[in-house]
């Protein structure tokens, strides 16, 4: 067992992308937004889950728009080009699944 700490760190900066944990072919990162900020357009090469631990998220995953808030997760497939945008002051857990 290995409890790992991700503070809020927003009141502290801007956008942080951080990377958590590591391990086989599996990578957990931990990304902040402030109401407004974005990550553009990109891709993974795994499968993605995105759960949001606070706030609301526009995910836009090949051309689609999806709400992600902490009332669902979101799945996308490897290399579904995708963007988003926080609609709310955001904490965001990626997790990556065989990369």
């Amino acid at each position: 067992m290995h409890l790992i700490e991700t503070p809020y760190l927003l009141e502290e900066k801007e956008k942080n992308v951080s990377k958590v944990i590591q391990f086989d072919n599996n990578d957990v990162v931990n990304i902040q937004l402030r109401i407004g900020e974005e990550i553009k357009e990109h891709n993974a090469d795994a499968h993605v889950l995105i759960v949001i631990r606070r706030g609301k998220v526009i995910f836009t995953v090949e051309g689609v728009e999806q709400v992600v808030t902490t009332n669902n997760v979101l799945h996308m497939n490897p290399l579904e080009k995708h963007a988003l945008k926080a609609v709310e002051d955001s904490d965001i857990v990626v997790i990556k699944i065989g990369n």
